[in-house]
């Protein structure tokens, strides 16, 4: 087998992908079914109708404590007539579930009930046939349809199953998945501690990922050990799982183009492959063939890939072996806080932050990289970008789709502005005091942050814009950029700005005037941040022109990712807060000590969300979270300066 590059099939549309499985792939109505006890079946699928075997209540029963008696025996009771009735002959006392006495069809409450003495009884209105009686039958009656094949078992049906005397059900078998990882690059979590990962390694986590998406559906899986990139080793693991009778397999990695990607050739040799490369992205690379009637499905090795191809592709077939329909998610309307701009001929699946920001529903997107499992973590929703447009405009009412419930959506409070990773800990402990509020954050720098209030798409924003004229924070930046706009400014935290450089310091880095040295790679922050307006000041300050600095234009959104660029070594120097270079224990030199501040719209300052947050940053322990992550006081934190 050669080392030649793929060359992908004709791409299918997401649409045609999705008609060709459910054609080649149709749903087996013959599958294979177990019979199971009724409180072991919850959220299992019932492979048969089922049928009461007896009447629930089987006998008439008393719904009330009182005295069973026959109606007839009542009428005429009046308030000024009272009639009078015989204990053990013409009334029987009667607790809540006793089965009626013979020849009574009805039930005083106690309450109505006038005691004489032992013997005898006086009630002040008649009864009415069946009155606070459960007939027999009442609820199920012996031969009805319980519930339908097909259908899923829930705690509420136990209840119904046993009242009807059904005791065990039969169900369909769970679909049964096959998982092989593959990739020369993997390490098991379980077997290599991390700090002996070697350089090119990875961890495997895509199939546990997988596992777990697989048994949400309704099936059951089985890991295999994971293969190098080996044809031979693979098709043997392909040709075993056939053998032994797997509903369909996932070979994860492999799928793509690269000349180390096996997956379609080997199903070419055993099968045939029936799609390769979809229009969508993230998710393009997905494979779909057929052995001996197996779905076999080479997903890509991309985390967020692997997710969406398992969600467009996998899980509907996996319902459809189970007689159920394709699960939907919720959609509201929500509209985006800047332009999406999308590839024509792609479908693309957009991660977003949502929250509610006034009368509406404001989309935040998130990076895009089919790499960063953390884009759905951290999502809301998802919006779906049509392969005909070539994106979204700012403000444009889209559909989303939920991944969280719309009340959480609405608890959100939107922070859009300066990174600090106190917004970290304000999430947190937020979080902790308050389980129904959440706090998201979107890092577009100060500036973006002034411009997303102006927009009227978020609640509050964090800003550290200073004023070279003066050495104030951010009030004149209000000034003229929000001159219409009622804000409040309190103080979060001040804090240490400085550069960020490797332990010891190796290429001994002083301050600023050795961002222009021939030697140093420097990475930025990006346009319209606060950091990019300290750093602009300081070089204008010593006369640096910033196309001296090697690595000017590379910019990063936050001081965490700077800093995670020079532990990498693509970097020799980063300017960032002190708190990023003692998270990765990265040596820090110190610049400025700088204010950091919330600009908050006086329409919100009011409101309880904020109200909570303002109430939280207060609190002696969330300064001290803050203080314990070094490079920052609380001295200031809560103050509303403006």
């Amino acid at each position: 087998m050669s080392n030649k590059r793929n060359i992908y099939l004709k791409m299918k549309t997401l649409e045609e992908a999705r008609e060709i499985i459910f054609q080649r792939f149709s749903p087996d109505r013959t599958r294979s079914k177990e019979t199971i006890s009724v409180p072991d079946a919850v959220g299992r699928v019932l492979a048969e109708p089922v049928t009461a075997v007896i009447s629930s209540p089987n006998f008439h029963l008393s719904a009330m404590d009182g005295i069973a008696v026959k109606a007839a025996d009542t009428f005429g009771a009046a308030e000024t007539k009272p009639k009078e009735l015989s204990v053990g002959t013409d009334a029987f006392y009667v607790n809540t579930g006793h089965v009626m006495p013979e020849n009574t069809d009805a039930v005083i409450m106690i309450e109505h009930v006038h005691v004489l003495d032992p013997n005898r009884l006086e009630i002040e209105a008649p009864a009415f046939p069946w009155q606070n009686v459960r007939k027999v039958g009442e609820d199920i009656v012996a031969t009805e349809l319980l519930f339908p094949q097909n259908h899923v078992i829930n705690p509420y049906c136990v209840g119904a199953l046993v009242s009807g005397g059904i005791f065990t059900v039969p169900v369909k078998t769970k679909p049964n998945v096959l998982i092989i990882p593959t990739g020369s690059e993997l390490v098991d979590w379980r077997k290599t501690p991390v700090e002996n990962l070697q350089p090119g390694q990875v961890i495997e986590s895509n199939s546990f990922v997988l596992g777990k998406l697989v048994e949400s559906c309704g099936g059951t899986f089985t890991r295999h050990d994971m293969l190098t990139d080996d044809p031979m080793k693979l098709k043997a693991a392909i040709m075993d799982a056939v053998n032994i009778g797997f509903d369909m397999t996932l070979i994860v990695g492999g799928s793509s183009a690269g000349s180390e990607d096996h997956t379609r050739r080997v199903i070419d040799e055993l099968g045939e492959v029936l799609v390769h490369g979809v229009t969508i992205m993230p998710g393009k690379p997905i494979l779909i063939g057929k052995i001996a009637n197996t779905p076999i499905f080479g997903i890509p090795g991309y985390p967020v890939s692997a997710i969406v191809a398992f969600e467009q592709f996998v899980a509907p077939l996996i319902a459809s072996m189970l007689g159920q329909p394709e699960p939907e998610r919720s959609r509201v309307q929500v509209e985006p806080t800047r332009k999406i701009a999308s590839k024509l001929g792609l479908e693309e699946f957009i991660r977003v932050k949502l929250g509610a920001v006034g009368n509406k529903i404001v989309a935040i997107p998130l990076p895009r990289g089919a790499g960063s499992i953390t884009t759905l973590t951290e999502a809301d929703g998802i919006i779906r970008i049509p392969k005909n447009l070539e994106g979204i405009r700012p403000h444009e009412p889209v559909t989303a789709e939920l991944l969280r419930p719309l009340s959480s959506v609405n608890n959100t409070i939107v922070v859009v502005g300066s990174h600090d990773n106190t917004l970290d800990v304000l999430s947190d402990q937020i979080r902790f005091g308050h389980k129904n509020l959440t706090l998201s954050s979107s890092h577009v720098g100060s500036m973006g942050g002034l411009m997303a209030i102006k927009k009227g798409v978020c609640h509050l924003a964090g800003s550290h814009l200073l004023d070279t004229r003066d050495g104030t924070y951010n009030q004149s930046y209000i000034r003229k950029y929000l001159p219409d706009s009622k804000v409040k400014l309190v103080n979060l935290v001040m804090r240490d700005q400085g550069l960020i450089v490797l332990p010891k310091n190796p290429k001994g880095v002083r301050g600023i005037e050795d961002l222009s040295r021939k030697d140093i790679t420097f990475i930025n922050r990006q346009a319209g941040s606060g950091t990019r307006i300290l750093l602009d000041y300081r070089l204008k300050q010593m006369g640096i022109d910033p196309s001296q600095v090697n690595g000017y234009e590379n910019e990063e959104f936050t001081h965490m990712a700077v800093a995670v660029a020079v532990l990498s070594g693509a970097v020799d120097v980063a300017l960032g807060i002190n708190a990023a270079a003692r998270a990765l224990d990265l040596d820090f030199i110190p610049v400025v000590t700088e204010q950091y501040d919330l600009v908050i719209p006086e329409i919100f300052f009011k409101s309880e969300n904020i109200r909570i947050l303002l109430e939280t940053i207060r609190t002696p322990e969330f300064k001290h979270r803050v203080q314990a992550l070094g490079g920052y006081s609380t001295e200031r934190t809560g103050q509303v300066i403006l």
